[in-house]
């Protein structure tokens, strides 16, 4: 299975506000939705108002519900124990993170097992690899270490070390940096690989945060090189979502907030695509002339499915 990213192949002009009439027809034509979690079903560590009744709404009438995020700080497992806290009940294998994404790219790819991954980025990219039976190295326990610039000064580096991942990381740091470019540039046939290249993300309900794409561009730089990205839009998350639930992807929605993800996510794997502006993208970004991924329909928020069928 590769990682592709694929240009949008254009859902016709515009997106259709979503209404009574075709959210009905959407729930009709559809057996599985596909949501996104930053931006559409909390912000940070706040839920976004409406979504547990809608969840359960769709459960009751018989739809699929699998989470797909971006977000590679946490693990699956981690990711359950969020759902819970906030009061929603959803398994670890409803759940697939870029986290989950970077450790079965390896999986799928026969990364031998004697070589180490090092890690820029959170536990949960270390708990997926760890899993999947890799050693990883990095992460958070790096997130204190500081180089010295002195004359006869040599930054060591495992040699052992066959792939960097890189996600988003809050500890980010010049150790963290030069490690991962030694590695990349050193280390005979190492491997580049990107749990997404967002932007932006909503660490915290109020306000948007740098994304995984600025660590990515850093690596990028210093690298001259580009990464193989196993999150949205790639489709690779899409080929383990298949294999479990055996669902024609023309009968899945993919719901989320960011246009280059999200929604050329679906767009690239043949599902039908609902904006929902309660996030990154906003409705005058949506229909700006330069705008090149329309989906198939928006709203303002997830809980409007439910608004919508009066319900």
């Amino acid at each position: 299975m590769e990682a592709v990213k694929g240009e949008s192949p254009g859902r016709g002009s515009g997106a259709e506000l979503l209404s009574g009439a075709s959210v009905k027809a959407l729930l009709d034509s559809v057996d599985a939705f596909l949501f996104d979690c930053d931006g559409v079903i909390w912000k940070g560590d706040k839920l976004i108002d409406g979504v547990p009744r809608t969840l359960e709404m769709l459960r009751s009438k018989g739809k699929k519900l699998v989470f797909v995020t971006n977000n590679s700080s946490k693990s699956r497992s981690q990711y359950a124990d969020k759902f819970r806290s906030l009061g929603l009940s959803v398994a670890q294998d409803e759940i697939f993170s870029s986290s989950f994404a970077a450790a079965m790219y390896l999986k799928v790819n026969q990364f031998p097992p004697h070589k180490k991954v090092y890690v820029i980025g959170g536990e949960g990219i270390l708990q997926e690899l760890q899993l999947a039976g890799f050693t990883a190295l990095g992460g958070p326990e790096d997130g204190e270490k500081r180089v010295q610039f002195k004359s006869s000064g040599f930054f060591e580096h495992d040699k052992n070390v066959g792939a960097v991942v890189v996600g988003i990381d809050p500890s980010i740091n010049y150790y963290k940096l030069q490690y991962g470019t030694l590695c990349i540039r050193e280390n005979p046939g190492c491997l580049f690989i990107a749990t997404n290249r967002d932007s932006v993300g909503h660490m915290t309900d109020l306000q948007e945060w740098p994304g995984a794409g600025c660590m990515v561009g850093a690596i990028c730089g210093s690298t001259e090189r580009e990464p193989v990205v196993v999150g949205k839009p790639s489709t690779f998350m899409m080929d383990f979502l298949l294999q479990k639930y055996h669902i024609n992807t023309s009968r899945m929605c993919m719901v989320g907030d960011r246009l280059d993800t999200d929604i050329l996510f679906g767009q690239n794997a043949g599902c039908k695509t609902l904006l929902v502006l309660s996030g990154v993208t906003t409705q005058s970004e949506l229909e700006d002339s330069s705008n090149r991924i329309q989906p198939d329909y928006y709203t303002g928020k997830v809980s409007d499915i439910l608004e919508l069928l009066g319900e």
